[in-house]
């Protein structure tokens, strides 16, 4: 039987989803340059414990926990959009599976990648509340002060920025979500 010409057309498209392949890739090494900085960092803290003060210890740890949350997303922008946009895993039986892998999609995947990204910009203005808190109380020149509370200001709106649209990337996929759900109904 011959196929039709747009077969191919179609298998070629279909087919070059394989192009993002590599990009996944990078992401795995963009992870190790990640684990890198936080063994650097980890390495800094232990070897300067003695004569940091608490705010630095603090400040440290936080870009700590912030690369992790990096690295989180990494993990989950890398393992999520390769199974959803390239090719399955074949996991089933690994006893190691993160379990919101079976589950993935395009709609799942943006959520929790908004909800990473409201994470790491709390560990970010958490970092800057306290470095503001500190200068605040050296500081004597009131532009200055300005100048920090502009800052912080605008953190706080792209903070909330983030946190809104995660909410509305939210709400749009439950609405879909429960939409397909009816219109499989009406179908039965």
């Amino acid at each position: 039987m011959k196929k039709h010409p747009s077969h191919f057309l179609e298998a070629f498209l279909f087919g070059s989803r394989w192009l993002q392949a590599p990009l996944y890739l990078g992401l795995v090494f963009a992870q190790g340059v990640y684990v890198f900085k936080f063994l650097q960092e980890l390495v800094h803290l232990v070897g300067h414990a003695v004569s940091l003060t608490e705010i630095d210890i603090m400040l440290i740890v936080l870009g700590l926990i912030d690369v992790v949350m990096v690295a989180n997303l990494l993990i989950m922008v890398t393992v999520g959009g390769y199974q959803t946009f390239v090719s399955r895993l074949d996991l089933d039986d690994h006893p190691d599976q993160p379990e919101w892998l079976s589950h993935v999609n395009a709609g799942v995947l943006k959520v929790k990648l908004a909800t990473a990204l409201i994470g790491i910009s709390s560990i970010h203005l958490l970092k800057t509340f306290i470095e503001v808190g500190s200068k605040m109380a050296q500081a004597s020149d009131p532009f200055a002060l300005t100048r920090l509370e502009h800052g912080v200001v605008f953190q706080i709106v792209i903070h909330l920025t983030f946190v809104v649209s995660a909410l509305l990337m939210a709400y749009t996929d439950k609405v879909m979500n429960s939409t397909l759900v009816i219109a499989k109904q009406l179908d039965h």
